[in-house]
């Protein structure tokens, strides 16, 4: 596929995988952003993360999930989106912990691992937007 090596290869579709992921988290709860929002202050509700806390997350998580896919499918800043990626998934892990909701902290971590990957093999990172795509 357009002369790429196989690592080159893996890590674009890799990249454009996890993009659509987080892209269609966004695209999914836009239309209902304020019922997401209701749905997380109620879900921790009974946690120890304080409204005042809960509240603002919800209001941006599906907007920086949105950045972050965006960025991923176009190939623009990957390694900072990646860093991105993976410090929003330690706040779900930590959030979802609190709760008890281990199969969701499983599939996160499912997630955390797929773009640690992502991470250290940003050097083959072709078919993008950002300058230097070969710089680690």
């Amino acid at each position: 596929m357009l002369n790429l090596t196989n690592p080159e290869l893996a890590f674009v579709l890799g990249r454009l995988l996890m993009g659509v992921a987080f892209l269609t988290h966004f695209l999914v709860r836009l239309p209902k952003l304020a019922a997401f929002q209701a749905g997380m202050v109620k879900q921790f509700a009974n946690s120890m993360l304080p409204e005042l806390l809960v509240r603002p997350f919800a209001a941006v998580l599906p907007f920086v999930e949105g950045g972050i896919g965006l960025l991923l499918i176009i190939g623009l800043f990957t390694r900072p989106a990646l860093a991105a990626a993976l410090l929003l998934m330690t706040a779900l892990v930590f959030g979802s912990s609190l709760l008890e909701q281990w199969d969701t902290v499983g599939t996160q971590l499912v997630y955390g691992l797929f773009l640690f990957v992502l991470v250290l093999h940003c050097q083959h990172n072709r078919l993008c937007l950002d300058r230097s795509p070969a710089r680690p």
